[in-house]
């Protein structure tokens, strides 16, 4: 909003001091992030105070875990501080017409909606199931329809990729090194030569027209799983003080970096990988997304002050996806958001082991031969002893590492 005022004025010869800056990303980018945390810390305890007001405590089922009992009546729906202090600068300091900047802005609005919803029911209607998970499911599925079909045939929605014989040229001069600005279903393949894959190259047995007209049947179902998965990863994670908030942060930082590399045609061509036209945009966006959930993990930290209930995981967990997915990176989710995953996989196989042995063994053996002691993972490790500020940073430590080797990729191919 504020670089429209800019260019409004500019355009009427009104040059207000210092309000040039608004013409760069990173100047532009730094404000947000430390709005988002200024209105998170500061708003984030108003709101702690009306959710408690309002009864919208934590009712905590007796799982035999140390240290649990305690957090009964802990405000949640805390998500509505992220969702707040993300919105605001998000609004103030992008260029909201930007398509990337509006698919993720419904992305925030839509998940975060069907969190509250779920919260809702549980806390308000006193419903402890809340949102039927078949609902949730044609919520995440929606969202990714919506994604999956505006990349594949908006038009601004285009990469440049380099010519594999490119050669250093004045920086001046960098976009001679690229292709013609095209429509593609290209992703980032991580440590193969030429970093690149096209999903219609799935559909091998078309013609080269063919594949491009249809690969969309390939690419939005991909597109679907993809924002499906991660959202619910974020949802179980969001089991203990802080874990979820703290690596996504180190997610959302991680993005926030490949969106301003891959927005800038420079860095674009120093490092040899894709330029994705009007993407710079996302970096004020995902860096207004990291001050909101650092401002709340001032609060989330144990012993928490409020949960960010399905409000804040759900939607975390979407708009993480729709980043990855804009930014061609989502062949590099299983790693950036390892920790999702593991925790996802834990409750698989823990459900499948103990399916397996109820069936071969009988129900008693099962119950007493669990694979994990309780899953989620990090459930497991508190029944091993271990107390959840340590299970949580040392997950952030590990979800720092899985960032570090995605940050490798750029270069090692």
């Amino acid at each position: 909003m504020l670089y429209y005022l800019y260019e409004y004025l500019t355009s009427h010869g009104i040059h207000i001091p210092g309000l040039g800056m608004l013409k760069f990303i990173s100047f532009r980018a730094g404000m947000a992030v430390l709005f988002s945390l200024v209105i998170a810390l500061v708003y984030g305890k108003k709101i702690i105070n009306y959710l408690r007001t309002k009864q919208m405590g934590e009712l905590v089922r007796d799982l035999g875990l140390e240290g649990q009992k305690q957090k009964e009546g802990t405000p949640t729906m805390g998500g509505l501080i992220i969702i707040l202090a993300t919105l605001i600068p998000v609004l103030l300091f992008t260029r909201i017409f930007n398509v990337y900047i509006v698919l993720l802005i419904i992305s925030v609005v839509w998940m975060g909606a069907i969190g509250f919803i779920d919260d809702y029911l549980k806390k308000i209607k006193k419903n402890k199931d809340g949102l039927s998970g078949k609902f949730k499911v044609i919520g995440q599925v929606g969202l990714g329809l919506i994604v999956g079909v505006t990349m594949f045939f908006h038009p601004e929605i285009t990469v440049k990729r380099k010519y594999a014989d490119a050669k250093e040229v004045n920086r001046n001069n960098v976009e001679r090194n690229f292709m013609p600005t095209e429509k593609s279903t290209v992703s980032t393949v991580p440590f193969v030569k030429n970093n690149e894959f096209d999903y219609s190259g799935i559909l091998f047995w078309m013609s080269p027209e063919e594949t491009h007209e249809w690969s969309w049947l390939v690419f939005i179902p991909i597109v679907i799983f993809i924002v499906t998965a991660v959202s619910n990863g974020a949802n179980i994670t969001d089991g203990i003080d802080g874990l979820a908030a703290g690596t996504s942060v180190v997610i959302l930082l991680t993005l926030a970096f490949f969106a301003y590399l891959s927005g800038n045609i420079i860095f674009a061509d120093y490092l040899n990988i894709m330029f994705l036209p009007n993407m710079g945009e996302t970096t004020i966006f995902a860096l207004a997304l990291v001050g909101a959930v650092i401002g709340f993990f001032w609060y989330n930290t144990y012993p928490a002050q409020v949960f960010m209930g399905d409000t804040g995981s759900l939607m975390l967990g979407g708009v993480i996806a729709v980043l990855a997915i804009i930014l061609r990176k989502e062949l590099l989710i299983p790693v950036l958001c390892g920790i999702f995953l593991i925790e996802n996989i834990s409750v698989m196989l823990q459900v499948a082991v103990f399916k397996y042995r109820k069936r071969k063994y009988g129900l008693e053996y099962a119950q007493n031969n669990r694979l994990f002691k309780m899953s989620p993972l990090h459930h497991h490790y508190q029944k091993e002893g271990y107390h959840e500020s340590k299970i949580v940073n040392r997950m952030i430590i590990i979800g720092v590492l899985l960032a570090i080797v995605c940050l490798i990729t750029l270069k090692i191919r």
